[in-house]
């Protein structure tokens, strides 16, 4: 099968990375991720990987600390599952780069847009952490900067949900999925798909979004082969 994005940029949560633990590392979880992302790469697809940091750390629910030094702890925590994703993604004989936002050159690359698709060209996977590097920005913003900066033709978010609903599934049976969406629609009506500022970040880039499960990570290969999975955003009305 051809794939129908050449390069991608996928957004992984980190509690998606702790299984049923909800906190820290399940390295049989990331393992079958991994087995996705590496059938995508095996096809061609090119990878770059935004992950957040949940699973050890949440900065707005951290109580009286400032929040800028809580982001800063957020940022290592997702170079914390940057590093144990890179792990697993060797381990099945991928060539991988984690690149940070913030410079910690003993354990990863600064991040050089350039660099990163140079990467990518060579066929590696290249891990996105620290964010933006900068407080105040969600990891979705940072998914769809990185995104825009090494111009992927989609943003993958992998979600512990099959798609975009009018309201939340978990609380309400009566609660409908959508197919597809445009930005005006998911901004307008402040829907659940990512934050403000990477939505329109995404809308002024043209960049679209696949939300989808990642229950089953097969979902992974299936959303770059173009299977319908989730729910598009896009430009589209």
């Amino acid at each position: 099968m051809e794939p129908k994005y050449h390069r991608v940029l996928l957004k992984l949560s980190g509690e998606a990375l702790a299984g049923d633990k909800k906190t820290g590392l399940d390295y049989s979880v990331i393992t079958e991720i991994g087995k996705s992302i590496k059938k995508c790469a095996d096809a061609g697809v090119q990878m770059g990987i935004v992950v957040g940091g949940g699973n050890f750390w949440r900065g707005r629910s951290s109580g009286a600390m400032d929040r800028t030094r809580a982001d800063h702890i957020g940022m290592l925590a997702t170079t914390m599952n940057a590093l144990a994703v890179a792990d697993v993604l060797e381990s099945l004989g991928m060539d991988v780069r984690v690149q940070t936002a913030i410079a910690m050159h003993q354990v990863a690359e600064p991040y050089i847009r350039n660099k990163a698709v140079r990467h990518m060209e060579k066929g590696r996977v290249v891990i996105f952490g620290c964010g933006t590097g900068n407080p105040f920005f969600s990891t979705d913003t940072a998914s769809t900067l990185r995104a825009a900066e090494i111009e992927a033709d989609i943003v993958l978010k992998a979600t512990m949900v099959d798609g975009v609903y009018d309201k939340d599934p978990n609380k309400y049976d009566d609660a409908v999925k959508f197919d597809k969406l445009s930005f005006n629609e998911i901004l307008v009506r402040n829907l659940a798909v990512m934050d403000s500022t990477a939505a329109s970040m995404c809308k002024d880039n043209h960049l679209p979004i696949l939300v989808f499960d990642l229950s089953r990570p097969d979902n992974i290969y299936d959303a770059c082969m173009g299977v319908p999975v989730g729910t598009i955003v896009s430009d589209e009305d």
